[in-house]
C-alpha cells in the first residue's frame, strides 16, 4: 500500500470536519442512507373507473373530501414534472440510481393516470378542477430556464412533503377511516410507492452536486425546501378552500373549516410538522426514517379495487 501524499491528508482532513458539522456528504460521491437491499417495485394498478365513488366521498365530509380534492387534481402535472427533472440527469448518473429512475419513472406514470382518472370523477360531480391544474401549471412555467439542480431541489422539497403524507396515511388508518373504498385505495396505493421510492430524488441530487461545497448544498435545498412547501400548501389550502365555496360555503366558512380539519382534528398538518421539518436540518436523508414495514402492510390487499387492464 502506498503513502498518502500530503494533499490526500489535506482532503481528508477537510472531509472528516465536513463529517462533524453533519453537513450533507462530502464532495468526492454520495453517502445514501437507503438501504442497500431496498428496491422500487412496479405495482400497476388500475382501479374500477365505473364505481360509483360519492361527491363526498370521503366520510361524507365536504371538508375532508375538499382537501384530498386539492391535493389529487395537483399530482398529474406535478408527478410529469418530477419525471421531466430526473431524466435530465440519468446519463451520468451510477447503474443503481439509474435502475431506480426507470422504476421511478414507471410509478409515477400510472400515479398520474390513476390520478388523471379520479379527478375526472371529481369534475363528474360537477367541481372545477381545471383552474388547480392550471395554477399548478403556471407555478412550474417559473422553474424554465432554470438550473437543473434547482428543479431537482424543487423534487427533493415535494418528494419529502408526498412522502410524511403518505407516512401519515398508512401509518394511522384512521385519515381515511370512512371514505369511499375504491379512492381509499388510490391513496393507500400511491402512499405505498411514494414511502418506497422517497429517498430516490435525494441521492440523484447528493451524486449531482458531489462536486459542490457541502454547505452550498445544504443551503441550497434548505432554501428551496422551506420556499417551495410553503407555495405549494398554501396553494393546495387556496384550492381547496375554493372546492369548498363551490359547494355553498362563504370563504369565511371555508377557511375555518379546513384550517380546523387540518390542524386540529384530525390535524394532520399539525401531527407531521416535525416529520417535515426534518429536510431543514443538515444532516436530512429520508430513510433516515425507515417505513419498510409500511410498504409490506399493503402490499397485498388490492384485489379488490383492481379492474382488469385496458
Amino acid at each position: 500500500m502506498t503513502d498518502q501524499t500530503s494533499s490526500d491528508v489535506e482532503r481528508n482532513t477537510t472531509l472528516d470536519k465536513v463529517a462533524d458539522r453533519g453537513l450533507d456528504a462530502p464532495a468526492t460521491g454520495y453517502s445514501s442512507a437507503t438501504p442497500e437491499e431496498h428496491e422500487l417495485i412496479v405495482r400497476d394498478r388500475r382501479f374500477d373507473r365505473k364505481a360509483m365513488v360519492p361527491r363526498h366521498w370521503h366520510s361524507g365530509d365536504p371538508v375532508a373530501t375538499a382537501w384530498y380534492n386539492s391535493v389529487s387534481a395537483s399530482l398529474p402535472r406535478g408527478e410529469a414534472f418530477f419525471i421531466d427533472t430526473l431524466r435530465m440527469f440519468r446519463d451520468d448518473i451510477p447503474p443503481k440510481l439509474a435502475r431506480e429512475i426507470k422504476a421511478f419513472t414507471t410509478q409515477e406514470i400510472n400515479h398520474t393516470r390513476e390520478h388523471v382518472a379520479f379527478n375526472r370523477l371529481v369534475s363528474d360531480h360537477g367541481y372545477n378542477v381545471e383552474s388547480i391544474d392550471q395554477g399548478i401549471q403556471a407555478m412550474l412555467d417559473l422553474t424554465a430556464g432554470r438550473p437543473k439542480e434547482f428543479n431537482l431541489a424543487i423534487t427533493i422539497a415535494l418528494e419529502h412533503f408526498a412522502a410524511i403524507i403518505s407516512r401519515q396515511l398508512l401509518a394511522k388508518p384512521e385519515y381515511l377511516e370512512g371514505a369511499d373504498p375504491v379512492a381509499a385505495e388510490v391513496w393507500r396505493w400511491h402512499a405505498t410507492e411514494e414511502i418506497e421510492h422517497k429517498g430516490l430524488v435525494y441521492d440523484v441530487w447528493l451524486h449531482a452536486t458531489r462536486d459542490w461545497s457541502a454547505w452550498k448544498r445544504y443551503k441550497t435545498r434548505a432554501l428551496i425546501a422551506a420556499l417551495i412547501t410553503k407555495k405549494y400548501f398554501g396553494n393546495r389550502i387556496r384550492d381547496a378552500i375554493g372546492l369548498l365555496e363551490q359547494d355553498g360555503y362563504s370563504r369565511r366558512q371555508a377557511k375555518w373549516k379546513l384550517y380546523a380539519f387540518l390542524w386540529w382534528k384530525p390535524g394532520m398538518m399539525r401531527r407531521m410538522f416535525f416529520e417535515w421539518a426534518t429536510i431543514l436540518t443538515p444532516n436530512f436523508h429520508p430513510w433516515k426514517h425507515d417505513d419498510r414495514a409500511l410498504i409490506g402492510k399493503l402490499d397485498s390487499p388490492y384485489a379488490d379495487a383492481v379492474m382488469p387492464a385496458e
